[in-house]
């Protein structure tokens, strides 16, 4: 596992790009104590995705938090990213550790699976994320997965990351599950207000210590 995520919980902001406004926006996230930051992008525009992950980089080296790319192992691997997101339809983990390297934060989604998650972690993914929690405007169709399935996957020795329709007022449960870390997309980044928001997410978290 990773020793990025070693002492590391709380939100695991993800960016909604894109936007003209994308570094100014995940800038305030990371203000606002986001402890992971994800740059998702589905678009095909590869130059701007290249610019704006390396931008991205660069901030996040500065406020001491690791950046993961959501599917693309190739741009992680050109920019030096701390790692990689993979969902279902992505990359094999086995060939993306293999070109980002050992130390890489490889983040794989379990959706609502248990023996999904159970496989990757045995394949060495650094953490492990189930979802949907709560009804997500960023996909209105996503399996729901239930707080007993944190509990359960607590035995499975990795992070456990919340996605998923999730609120400063609904995380609480799922901290209280076992999530290490609340994602959030529109929660953070569709405020009026990108610091306020990350902080009031940020802030489940501060009477808990930082380290199961």
């Amino acid at each position: 596992m990773s020793t990025h995520l070693e002492r590391r919980r709380g939100l695991y902001a993800i960016t909604d790009g894109p936007r003209d406004d994308l570094i100014d926006v995940c800038a305030c996230a990371l203000a606002g104590g986001a402890r992971l930051l994800q740059y998702r992008d589905k678009t095909g525009d590869s130059s701007r995705r290249l610019a704006e992950a390396s931008a991205l980089l660069g901030l996040c080296r500065t406020h001491g938090v690791p950046l993961i790319v959501n599917d693309d192992v190739l741009l992680a691997q050109a920019i030096g990213a701390d790692g990689v997101h993979l969902g279902e339809d992505d990359a094999d983990l086995a060939e993306a550790r293999e070109r980002l390297g050992a130390h890489a934060i490889i983040g794989v989604s379990c959706y609502d699976s248990l023996d999904r998650a159970a496989n990757l972690a045995r394949q060495g993914a650094s953490y492990l994320a189930f979802g949907a929690f709560f009804a997500s405007p960023t996909k209105p169709g996503a399996r729901h997965a239930s707080t007993g399935l944190l509990r359960a996957a607590r035995s499975l020795g990795r992070p456990l990351v919340a996605i998923g329709g999730i609120t400063p007022d609904n995380a609480p449960g799922l901290i209280d599950a076992g999530a290490d870390f609340v994602a959030a997309i529109s929660g953070v980044f569709g405020s009026g207000d990108v610091q306020s928001a990350a902080a009031r997410y940020a802030s489940l978290f501060n009477d808990a210590t930082d380290i199961r």
